[in-house]
């Protein structure tokens, strides 16, 4: 397929396809997420993700953290049950151990974000564990490698690869033509059922049938953290409503919370400014339904 055209996403985009809150919904009805990353470098990441699924409306995130992330994870928000696996790295072991540690289902799951994986075998497992329990993936980072694909194929799971990552999944370099990077877009997310959020400065989003392209806000967004904010986005949106637009929104919301940030500290934001800035972002979009 030859690319076409794609859908533009704003406000009345958003607030149409915004799903309301009922008024006597429980904890739980608004989404439960699972996020699982981290390690002794990379502990920040999976706090990002799990806080920024809260923000976005999610009910309950259980984070699942190396032992040595635990207290510091703990520490850094009162509002984050986190729960550790029982290996340093993701192994078989911990993979299976974390399914039967949930005290919940979870409705969707982040992976990937710093996580340190013992062996592909351990990620792969995980991965068929979930899509058996029917929780909706999103896949970041350390989870994007080429032996996942056989596996997501046509479970409407969602990957976040920046540029680096899409070439390693996929084995396909990418072309400097928006165009010719948006018809390898389309065409790898029709191949295997998939949605696609091609990070960078012009982010393609694409689930084969649907595209659409969202530009950075600001080049302040080059900033560790910012795609792990992204992730625990995606992964609470998409609690509520389909891959295609759980991505794109994502993207929305975290582009506009760094443009917020932008406004008020210019190039010195930080990844927890875009944490703070998305209930001014979002707030505008919440519905309150009495059924």
């Amino acid at each position: 397929m030859e690319f076409t055209g794609t859908i533009t996403i704003n406000d009345q985009v958003i607030k149409k396809n915004t799903i309301a809150r009922k008024i006597a919904s429980r904890k739980g009805d608004n989404g439960i997420v699972l996020v699982v990353g981290g390690s002794r470098i990379y502990h920040g990441a999976p706090i990002l993700a799990s806080i920024a699924a809260l923000r976005v409306g999610t009910d309950l995130v259980y984070t699942f953290v190396p032992k040595s992330n635990v207290n510091v994870t703990r520490t850094a928000s009162p509002n984050l049950i986190v729960l550790p696996l029982s290996d340093e790295r993701l192994t078989v072991g911990s993979a299976s151990k974390l399914i039967k540690s949930m005290p919940k289902k979870s409705n969707s799951a982040a992976i990937g974000m710093g996580l340190n994986i013992a062996k592909k075998e351990a990620l792969i497992t995980l991965i068929r564990k979930l899509l058996e329990n029917r929780t909706r993936l999103v896949l970041d980072a350390s989870a994007l490698i080429p032996e996942i694909l056989p596996i997501i194929t046509n479970t409407e799971s969602i990957i976040t690869p920046h540029g680096g990552e899409y070439m390693r999944i996929f084995g396909t370099e990418l072309k400097e033509l928006l165009e010719d990077q948006i018809n390898d877009v389309v065409k790898k997310a029709r191949e295997h059922g998939i949605t696609i959020v091609l990070k960078g400065w012009r982010n393609i989003i694409s689930d084969g049938k649907q595209t659409t392209v969202i530009k950075r806000s600001t080049p302040a967004m080059t900033v560790g953290g910012t795609g792990d904010v992204l992730a625990g986005l995606v992964a609470g949106l998409y609690c509520k409503m389909g891959s295609f637009n759980a991505g794109c929104f994502g993207v929305y919301f975290n582009g506009k919370a760094a443009e917020l940030a932008y406004n008020k500290v210019g190039l010195h934001m930080m990844a927890t400014d875009l944490l703070e800035n998305l209930p001014e972002i979002m707030k505008k979009y919440d519905l309150i339904s009495e059924n």
